[in-house]
């Protein structure tokens, strides 16, 4: 069953007095017990909503295989405990410097791949003191 997405399909028009025919309200009843119904169909399906596990997790396979933001907005993950753990492998896509200094909200703290734009080598850097600088030593990566 599809995820309820009309809600025109729940109305209230015949339930909402006392003096409202039951007989007129059957039709509203039945209708939105079956949007109920779809509700509670949808749980893991596409379209519909994902469940939580006993701890209150969405689980690994309800997971989508990628996450967009909308629009021009940054994605960001905020847990409670102000760390984000991730258990294996961070592939970051390289940027040649000129592509790093291009950014337009570079703060302090920000990690990336740099690429010289025909190098084999990529190097780890982060952003900190208004300039990129490489992990291994500090320098400051040339803006070109």
């Amino acid at each position: 069953m599809a995820w309820p997405s009309n809600t025109n399909n729940i109305s209230t028009s015949n339930v909402d007095a006392g003096t409202d025919s039951p007989a007129s309200a059957r039709a509203d009843i039945k209708a939105a017990f079956d949007e109920i119904i779809n509700i509670i169909n949808g749980r893991g399906e596409a379209s519909g909503v994902a469940p939580l596990s006993a701890s209150s997790k969405i689980l690994a396979t309800y997971m989508p295989d990628e996450f967009n933001s909308s629009s021009s907005t940054d994605l960001t993950l905020d847990p409670a405990t102000n760390v984000v753990v991730i258990e294996d492998i961070v592939k970051l896509n390289p940027r040649t410097r000129a592509q790093l200094y291009a950014q337009s909200n570079l703060v302090d703290g920000m990690i990336a791949i740099a690429s010289d734009g025909d190098s084999t080598i990529d190097t780890p850097v982060y952003y900190a003191g208004g300039v990129w600088r490489y992990f291994s030593d500090n320098t400051e990566v040339p803006a070109s």
